[in-house]
C-alpha cells in the first residue's frame, strides 16, 4: 500500500472513531458525518464492526428528527429510486409491521387498484413468527416475486390492473440492507430511529406518491407496548412529512391473531375469501379501513372500497393481478400432507388466544424460516376454529395444525409446535372485553 492510500484509509478510520464517540457522548450528528458514513459504510470503506459500534451508540443515545430525517435520506441516495409520477392515476402503497396472519396486503392492493389508486408493493419475505407476503403469494403456482422494473410499470399502468406485489430490488437503499444484517446479530435492532428509517428509506425509494402505515401492538407483534408502537408510528410518519410523502399510520392491536389462518396457502384462501365478499370480520375490516386511508391518501374521493369487494371488481383486479406476475388464479393451493385437530377440554367461552404461541406454533409446523434463505412449507400452518368471545362445547375443534413432516421423535417439528400451543388459550365462564382492532390513527 502507497503512502497516500495509507494516509486516506487512517483519515477514514479516524473519522468513524470521532462520529461513534461524538454519538457515544450525546451529540447531534451533521449531515456531513450521517452522509459519509453511510456512503463508506455502503462502498465497503467503513468496517461493520465500526458501523455496530455506532448503531449501539444510536441505541443508547437516540437521533433527533433532523438526524433522523437524514440518516434516511443518506440510505435513500445509497442505491437507486424509483419514479411513478407519469402514471396516469395517483400511487400509493401501504406497510405493516407485521403481525400474525397478517395477510391484509393480498386483498388490500387489488381492491384499492379497484378504486383508481395505483399501488407499487414492495414486500418482503416471512422471518421468525410472523409470515412474509411473498412467501404467501409464492403458494399460488407460478406466482412470481422478482419483477423488472419496466415490467412493474407495465402493471401499474394497465387500467384492468394497477397493482404490483413483489420483491424489492437489490439497488434500492443497499445501505439499509446491510444495516439491518448488522443490527440483527449484534443486538441493535431496537431502536425507533434506526426501525423508523429503515422502513422509511425503502418506501421513500419505492417512488410512491403517498404511504398508510399500520404499526401493529401487542403479543404477536414487534412492538409489544403501545408507547412504544406510537412512537414509532409518529417517527415514521414525522420522515415522510419531512421527505414530501404524505404519511399517516394507523395504530392496530395484535394480541390475538388476524382472521382465522396463519400460514402460506392457507392465508391466501382467506384472502380470496375476502375478495369474494366473505372473510373473517377482523381482515374485512381493516382491509377496508386501510383502504380507505390510502384513497383518500391518493387524493380520490367518492368510492367506497366495501363497494368494490361486494360488486366483484376487486376480485377482478386480484386475478388480473396474480396472472400478471406469472400466477394461475384458478390452480389449486398446496395442501399439507398432514392434519391433526385441537380440541376443547370443556365447555365455555374462549377468553384468550395469544398471537405470538400461534405464529411460533406455525413456524415451528414449518410456515415460517429461522434465518434468511430457510426454505418455508407452502400448507403448513395454524387454523383456528374459534376466536376469543366464541363459545365452545366439550370436544368442539380449536385449531387443526396443518404439517408435513411425520411425527418422528420427541424432537420434530409437531411435537414442537403442541408445546407452543398448548399455552396459547384459555377457556372460561364470561366472554372477554372487545378490544378494538384499531387503536389510533396518527398524521394529517
Amino acid at each position: 500500500m502507497n503512502a497516500s492510500v495509507h494516509s486516506a484509509t487512517d483519515r477514514a478510520f479516524h473519522d468513524v472513531v470521532s462520529i461513534i464517540r461524538a454519538k457515544r457522548d450525546g451529540h447531534a450528528l451533521s449531515d456531513a458525518q450521517i452522509d459519509w458514513v453511510i456512503a463508506g459504510f455502503t462502498r465497503g470503506e467503513v468496517a461493520d464492526e465500526q458501523m455496530a459500534a455506532l448503531a449501539m451508540a444510536v441505541v443508547w443515545r437516540g437521533m433527533t428528527r433532523a438526524e433522523t430525517d437524514r440518516w434516511t435520506a443518506a440510505m435513500i441516495a445509497s442505491g437507486s429510486r424509483m419514479d411513478f409520477t407519469d402514471l396516469p392515476r395517483p400511487t400509493v402503497d401501504k406497510h405493516s409491521t407485521g403481525g400474525v396472519g397478517d395477510k391484509i396486503t393480498l386483498p388490500l392492493a387489488p381492491l384499492v387498484a379497484a378504486c383508481g389508486a395505483a399501488v407499487p408493493q414492495l414486500s418482503g419475505r416471512g422471518l421468525g413468527h410472523t409470515g412474509g407476503t411473498l412467501d404467501k403469494l409464492e403458494s399460488i403456482p407460478g406466482w412470481r416475486a422478482d419483477l423488472e422494473p419496466a415490467r412493474m410499470r407495465e402493471i401499474l399502468a394497465d387500467p384492468a390492473i394497477g397493482a404490483v406485489v413483489c420483491a424489492a430490488g437489490a439497488d434500492l437503499a443497499p445501505a439499509d440492507k446491510r444495516l439491518y444484517a448488522l443490527r440483527d446479530v449484534t443486538g441493535t435492532v431496537e431502536s425507533i430511529p434506526l426501525i423508523a428509517s429503515s422502513i422509511m428509506s425503502k418506501k421513500i425509494a419505492e417512488g410512491t406518491g403517498a404511504l398508510v402505515l399500520d404499526v401493529k401492538v401487542g403479543s404477536g407483534a414487534f412492538m409489544k407496548e403501545r408507547a412504544h408502537a406510537d412512537e414509532l408510528a409518529t417517527a415514521m410518519v414525522e420522515i415522510g412529512t419531512d421527505a414530501g410523502l404524505r404519511t399517516v399510520a394507523l395504530v392496530t392491536a395484535m394480541d390475538t391473531p388476524l382472521g382465522r389462518t396463519a400460514g402460506n396457502a392457507l392465508e391466501v384462501a382467506e384472502s380470496v375469501e375476502v375478495l369474494a365478499g366473505g372473510g373473517p370480520a377482523d381482515v374485512v375490516e381493516l382491509t377496508l379501513a386501510l383502504a380507505r386511508e390510502m384513497l383518500l391518501a391518493a387524493g380520490i374521493d367518492g368510492i367506497d372500497p366495501a363497494d368494490r369487494l361486494a360488486d366483484g371488481t376487486a376480485m377482478d383486479r386480484w386475478r388480473a393481478m396474480i396472472a400478471a406476475q406469472g400466477g394461475d388464479p384458478d390452480a389449486a393451493l398446496p395442501r399439507a400432507r398432514h392434519t391433526e385437530v385441537i380440541r376443547a377440554p370443556e365447555a365455555g367461552v374462549l377468553t384468550r388466544m395469544d398471537a405470538m404461541a400461534v405464529g411460533l406454533t406455525a413456524w415451528h409446523l414449518g410456515a415460517g424460516r429461522a434465518k434468511q434463505g430457510d426454505p418455508v412449507s407452502a400448507g403448513a400452518g395454524v387454523e383456528m376454529h374459534v376466536k376469543p368471545g366464541d363459545s365452545v362445547g366439550v370436544g368442539d375443534a380449536l385449531f387443526t395444525l396443518h404439517f408435513d413432516d411425520e411425527r418422528q421423535d420427541e424432537e420434530g417439528r409437531f411435537n414442537r409446535a403442541g408445546r407452543e400451543l398448548a399455552g396459547a388459550w384459555e377457556i372460561g365462564a364470561d366472554a372477554p372485553q372487545a378490544v378494538p382492532l384499531i387503536l389510533d390513527r396518527i398524521g394529517d
